[in-house]
């Protein structure tokens, strides 16, 4: 376990100031979000039908000290966190990380309203890990390389995503291990597993673990970056989709929605500190995967860079860039379990 005096080694800030607050035992004040009756002290309001929280009772709870708007820019700040938001905008601005709401930021006169959904499901979890519940203690790493065998998944003229997949996820392996992890591998050669071969693989681990698929993307020639997936919970629909009668339904995955969205946090700002200008960040957004759907344990889903992108396939080959990879997610996985491995008392979110 971490102490005070080692937070300020932590490489990724976001990382290092989110989990500072947690060690400090931050913001414990009444249990959220989704109770049946509004919670004291939230100003609530319906907008299209949807609950929504005013941005000035986000700060009095997260115990931000400042709070600035300039037009349709608004900005919360304290010591540890700076979060930047945008009128009609989704997405979210953590200490330079991106998330990506499932709904807009809205307005009623002059104040500022973000979805109830997104406070408890997105920006709780991230401010406050050591209140998530069932996340638990965990020395098991499931590594999901993405396709093998009769899919080669993307492909360029350097190489295809299985080959990568697995080159990533094996050298991740050994670092974890080096570490006193336990790693289970879905797949440790060139294979093709269906993705319910994927879940139910995941699945015989009885004991507590997480789970961390690793693919790369393709997207034509002008996208690049990285972006990381997390379920979506119920009644969010699938990134980019819109809204079907099946996004209502509560999949396995759901039980640990707050500990996914910590994960991706952790893994995703640290890849981008490590990877600085040669990526963008495209977010973290919420997914209906089925590999994330069935699988028990709390799950993220990577996409580590484009392959259809000229310049950043050159990238993805370089071992420089393999690296970066492979030592962000080692860091961060250590980091989550920092994080969630320290409970207050009282309630957390799911």
């Amino acid at each position: 376990m971490l102490q005070r005096s080692q937070i300020a080694s932590l490489p990724c800030p976001l990382v290092r100031r989110v989990f500072a607050l947690a060690l400090a035992g931050w913001a414990v004040v009444t249990p959220l979000i989704l109770a049946a009756a509004p919670v004291a002290g939230w100003e609530i309001a319906k907008i299209e039908g949807r609950d929504y929280v005013s941005v000035e009772s986000m700060k009095r709870f997260y115990n931000f000290t400042k709070l600035t708007r300039s037009g349709s820019s608004i900005v919360l700040e304290n010591a540890k966190v700076e979060m930047k938001l945008k009128l009609g905008g989704n997405e979210c601005l953590m200490n330079g990380v991106k998330f990506v709401f499932t709904y807009a930021v809205a307005s009623i006169g002059d104040k500022a309203y973000v979805s109830r959904m997104d406070l408890a499901k997105l920006i709780d979890p991230v401010l406050r890990p050591n209140f998530i519940k069932n996340a638990g203690d965990f020395r098991t790493v499931i590594l999901d390389p993405g396709h093998g065998g009769k899919d080669p998944g993307a492909t360029n003229s350097l190489g295809n995503e299985a080959t990568y997949n697995l080159k990533i996820a094996s050298q991740v392996k050994s670092m974890l291990q080096a570490q006193g992890f336990k790693v289970v591998m879905t797949r440790d050669s060139d294979r093709f597993l269906s993705l319910q071969e994927r879940v139910d693989l995941a699945n015989a681990i009885r004991e507590n673990a997480i789970f961390v698929c690793i693919h790369f993307n393709s997207g034509g020639r002008e996208a690049r970056g990285i972006e990381t997936f997390t379920l979506s919970p119920p009644g969010v629909s699938h990134y980019g989709r819109d809204a079907i009668a099946a996004d209502n339904q509560v999949r396995v995955g759901n039980e640990h929605d707050s500990a996914n969205i910590a994960l991706a946090t952790s893994v995703h700002g640290s890849i981008l500190r490590r990877l600085q200008k040669n990526t963008f960040d495209r977010g973290i957004k919420h997914a209906r995967f089925s590999v994330l759907s069935g699988v028990r344990h709390p799950a993220i889903l990577l996409e580590g860079g484009f392959l259809t992108h000229p310049y950043e396939a050159r990238l993805i080959e370089n071992e420089k860039y393999q690296y970066a990879l492979v030592k962000g997610i080692v860091e961060a996985i250590a980091k989550y379990r920092f994080a969630v491995g320290t409970k207050p008392a009282g309630n957390g979110s799911n």
